[in-house]
C-alpha cells in the first residue's frame, strides 16, 4: 500500500498545475493533503482517479482545510478532534483503515511574531491526546504538515531559519506531545539525510535547496516494522511543498 501526504497550498491551484497527472505517476492507494483552501463544492478532482472523497473545510473560506482521497473505502472518516475550540480550521481528518487509524493533519503555525504561538502549543497538547486515545484501540498512522523543524538536519541554516516553526518552544513540543510516544518514520529509516519538504516562495528557497523539512508519517511503534520506505518527492512541483510517500505492507 502506497501512502502520500502533500501540503498543497491551494488545491484549485494545484488541480490547474497537473495535479491529476501528478497522482497518476505517484500511484498511490491514499492521500492526505492539506491547506486546501477550498470548502467541499469547490472541489473537483476526478472521481475515477479516487472514488473515496473526504474534506474537511474551515468556516474560513479560503483558509487551511484538509482532504483524503482513496482507492479504498475506509471504515469510517471523522472530521475534527470533538473539541469546538480546535475544530473550525478543517485542520483534521481521520480515517480507519481496517488494521490502523490514517490521520491526516495541518497543524497550525506559530504566525508573523510567534502571535499564534499559544495557541498552536495548546493545539499541539489537544492533537496529541486525539492520537493517543485513537492508539488504545488500534495502531496510529499520523501524517501532514506539522510547522516544525525538529533539528539542525531539518534546516537548511539555523541561522536562516523562521523564527515560526523552529522556536526551542515548538520543538520541545512536538518532541514531549508526538515524540515521545509516535515514530519519526523519515528520521528512523534515514537518520543522516537531509531533505527538505518546504520552501519559502519568497526567498526562492526551492532554486537553492535552502528549504526546511517541516511534513511528517509518524508511526505507532508497532507498525514499524510493516513500513518498507519513506520517501520525500522533492521532484514533484506545483507548491511550496512536496509530498512525503510511505510503502506500507498490507
Amino acid at each position: 500500500m502506497r501512502l502520500v501526504t502533500w501540503n498543497v497550498n491551494g488545491l484549485r491551484a494545484v488541480l490547474k498545475k497537473g495535479f491529476e497527472d501528478i497522482m497518476a505517476a505517484l500511484d498511490p492507494d491514499v492521500v492526505c493533503l492539506q491547506e486546501t483552501k477550498a470548502q467541499a463544492d469547490q472541489i473537483e478532482v476526478d472521481e475515477g482517479l479516487f472514488p473515496w472523497q473526504y474534506v474537511n473545510s474551515a468556516r474560513r473560506k479560503g483558509y487551511s482545510g484538509t482532504m483524503i482521497l482513496s482507492l479504498v473505502e475506509p471504515a469510517l472518516v471523522t472530521a475534527g478532534i470533538g473539541a469546538e475550540e480546535h475544530d473550525g480550521e478543517g485542520r483534521v481528518l481521520t480515517a480507519d483503515m481496517g488494521s490502523f487509524y490514517l490521520v491526516n493533519v495541518y497543524v497550525p503555525n506559530s504566525g508573523d511574531g510567534l502571535k499564534r504561538l499559544e495557541y498552536r502549543l495548546e493545539w499541539d497538547r489537544a492533537f496529541s491526546a486525539w492520537l493517543r486515545r485513537l492508539e488504545e484501540t488500534k495502531p496510529v498512522l499520523a501524517c501532514g504538515d506539522f510547522n516544525v523543524a525538529r533539528t539542525e538536519l531539518d534546516v537548511w541554516d539555523e541561522a536562516a531559519a523562521s523564527a515560526a516553526g523552529y522556536t526551542l518552544h515548538e520543538r520541545e513540543s512536538f518532541q514531549q506531545n508526538f515524540l515521545s510516544h509516535f515514530v519519526d518514520v523519515f528520521r528512523t529509516l534515514h537518520p543522516d539525510d537531509r531533505q527538505y519538504t518546504w520552501w519559502s516562495y519568497y526567498s526562492r528557497g526551492r532554486e537553492r535547496n535552502q528549504g526546511e523539512r517541516i511534513d511528517y508519517w509518524l508511526a505507532s511503534p508497532k507498525l514499524m516494522d510493516r513500513i518498507r520506505d519513506i520517501r520525500i518527492r522533492d521532484d514533484i512541483f506545483g507548491s511550496d511543498h512536496c509530498p512525503v510517500e510511505i510503502e506500507l505492507d498490507d
